[in-house]
C-alpha cells in the first residue's frame, strides 16, 4: 500500500470512529432512563396528570387551532425549517395507544421515540429531561384517559441535513445530557419546587433563553428568546429592562401568573397565552414557587447597552406627525401623557417593553391589537384592536418612535424596515 493509500486508510478510520461515538453520545441512554415506573392508584394518577399537563401549556404546542385537543399537527416554526407537533391522544394508529409508559418516559426525558428514532428538540427535551419519573407515569395516565383522536402525524419539514437522525445525533452529542432535577440544599422549598417547574414542567427558558447559531439554548440566560419569522421576542427573565422580575413584590409576580396583569405589566401575545392555558390554573402553593425562583434569578442588567442610553434626536416634523397620530388612535385608552388607566390599559409612559432594545412586539401589538388572556381573575379584559388596515408602515414606526420618546421615555426610533419586517413575514 502507498504511503497516500496508508495516509487515507488511516482518515477513513478516523472519521469512522468519530462518527461513531457522536453516535453514541447522541443515542446512549443513562441510568435514569431506565428509571422504574412509580405504583400509585390510578384515579390519582390521573388528576395528577390533568394539572401536569396545564402546569406544562402541552395544549399550546399539541393542538391545532381549532383542532381536537392534543391531536397535534400544530407547525413550530425553526430557524432551520417547520416541525409538526404529534398526536398525544391514545388512538393506537396515529397517536400513543401502543406507547407505555416507559415508551412516554423515554420521549421525555430522553428525547426518543417509541421506535428509538431521535426526536427533533424542537420538542423541548432539553427541558422535560428534569421531570421525574412519577411526574411523567401520571402525565401518561391522564392522556391515556382521553378520547382518541384519528389524525396522522405531519413529517417534518427541515431543510437537509438538519431532520436527519446523523445531524441529531451530532447536535445531541454537543449539546444535550439527559438529567434530574437536582434540589439544591442551599436553597429552600419552596425555592426548589419553583425552580423544577419554571427549568423543567413549564419549560420557560425554551421561549426566554437566547440560542446559538445551531439552536442551541445558550448558558446563563442573559439573552432573550427572539420567536421564529418575527412572531415576537420572549424578554430575557436575568434582565431588569426586560422580563426580568427581581425587584417586583412577590405578589405582583403571582397577580401576573395568576390573572395576567398587576400594576408592573399585562401578558399579552404568546406569554398571554400561557396565561390562560396554564399558569392561572396553578395553584396558589406552585405560583409562589414558581414566583419565589423568578425573583431570586441572577440579574445581568449591565449585559448589553441600554436602549435609553444610545437613543438619538428626533427630527421635529416627525414629532409632530407622531404626536398627532397618538392623540387620534392612543390617547383615548392610554391617557393624554401615556398614563394607561390602572387595571384596564397599560401606561406606556416607563414602560419598559416599550422601551426595550427589541423593538418587535411593539410592531405586534400595533399590527395585530394586543388582547390579555380572560382568566378567572380577570374575565373580561381590555383589548386594543388592530391597526393593520389602518396605519401603513411609515405611520407605525412614526408612532411607535414617539412612544419611545415622550413622557421621559428616551429610546432609539423604530424604523419603517423594522415594521415591515413584521407585517411581510405575518404575510407569508
Amino acid at each position: 500500500m502507498t504511503r497516500a493509500g496508508r495516509a487515507l486508510a488511516v482518515l477513513v478510520l478516523l472519521l469512522a470512529g468519530l462518527g461513531a461515538a457522536v453516535w453514541w453520545l447522541g443515542v446512549r441512554d443513562a441510568p435514569e432512563d431506565r428509571a422504574a415506573a412509580v405504583p400509585v392508584a390510578a384515579e390519582e394518577a390521573r388528576a395528577r396528570g390533568a394539572y401536569l399537563a396545564r402546569a406544562g401549556n402541552c395544549l399550546g404546542c399539541h393542538t391545532l387551532r381549532g383542532g381536537a385537543p392534543y391531536a397535534g399537527g400544530r407547525a413550530i416554526e425553526t430557524p432551520f425549517g417547520t416541525v409538526y407537533s404529534s398526536n398525544l391522544t391514545p388512538d393506537a394508529p396515529t397517536g400513543i395507544g401502543h406507547w407505555s409508559a416507559d415508551d412516554f418516559w423515554r420521549a421525555l426525558h430522553h428525547g426518543r421515540s417509541r421506535d428509538g428514532r431521535l426526536l427533533a428538540p424542537a420538542f423541548p427535551y432539553t427541558s422535560t429531561t428534569r421531570i421525574t419519573r412519577a411526574d411523567s407515569d401520571a402525565l401518561y395516565a391522564w392522556l391515556m384517559s382521553q378520547p382518541p383522536v384519528a389524525q396522522a402525524n405531519r413529517e417534518p419539514a427541515l431543510r437537509w441535513p438538519f431532520g436527519t437522525q446523523a445531524a441529531l445525533a451530532f447536535w445531541r452529542a454537543l449539546y444535550f445530557r439527559p438529567g434530574v432535577q437536582a434540589s439544591d440544599p442551599s436553597q429552600s422549598a419552596q425555592w426548589n419546587r419553583g425552580a423544577y417547574l419554571v427549568q423543567g414542567l413549564a419549560h420557560c427558558a425554551e421561549c426566554h433563553g437566547a440560542r446559538n447559531a445551531l439552536g442551541a439554548l445558550k448558558a446563563g440566560g442573559a439573552g432573550g428568546g427572539q420567536l421564529a419569522l418575527q412572531e415576537g421576542y420572549a424578554p430575557s427573565l436575568h434582565d431588569r429592562a426586560e422580563a426580568g422580575v427581581a425587584d417586583w413584590p412577590l405578589a405582583e409576580i403571582v397577580a401576573f401568573l395568576k390573572t395576567g396583569q398587576s400594576a408592573r405589566g399585562h401578558a399579552s401575545g404568546p406569554m398571554a397565552e400561557v396565561v390562560l392555558q396554564s399558569t392561572q390554573h396553578l395553584s396558589d402553593a406552585d405560583l409562589q414557587a414558581m414566583a419565589t425562583y423568578l425573583k431570586a434569578l441572577p440579574q445581568v442588567p449591565d449585559a448589553k447597552p441600554s436602549a435609553q442610553a444610545t437613543a438619538k434626536p428626533t427630527g421635529a416634523a416627525r414629532v409632530q406627525r407622531g404626536a398627532r397620530l397618538y392623540e387620534d388612535h392612543c390617547a383615548r385608552c392610554h391617557g393624554e401623557r401615556g398614563e394607561g388607566v390602572p387595571g384596564a390599559y397599560p401606561a406606556l409612559a416607563g414602560n419598559r417593553a416599550v422601551v426595550m432594545a427589541q423593538t418587535t412586539n411593539m410592531v405586534h401589538a400595533v399590527l395585530h391589537g394586543g388582547f390579555a388572556p380572560a382568566t378567572a381573575g380577570n374575565p373580561r379584559p381590555f383589548g386594543m384592536p388592530p391597526y393593520v388596515l389602518v396605519l401603513d408602515d411609515a405611520d407605525i414606526a412614526t408612532v411607535l418612535t414617539h412612544l419611545r420618546s415622550a413622557w421621559g421615555n428616551a429610546a432609539p426610533e423604530v424604523t419603517e424596515l423594522e415594521v415591515n419586517r413584521v407585517r411581510a413575514a405575518q404575510a407569508r
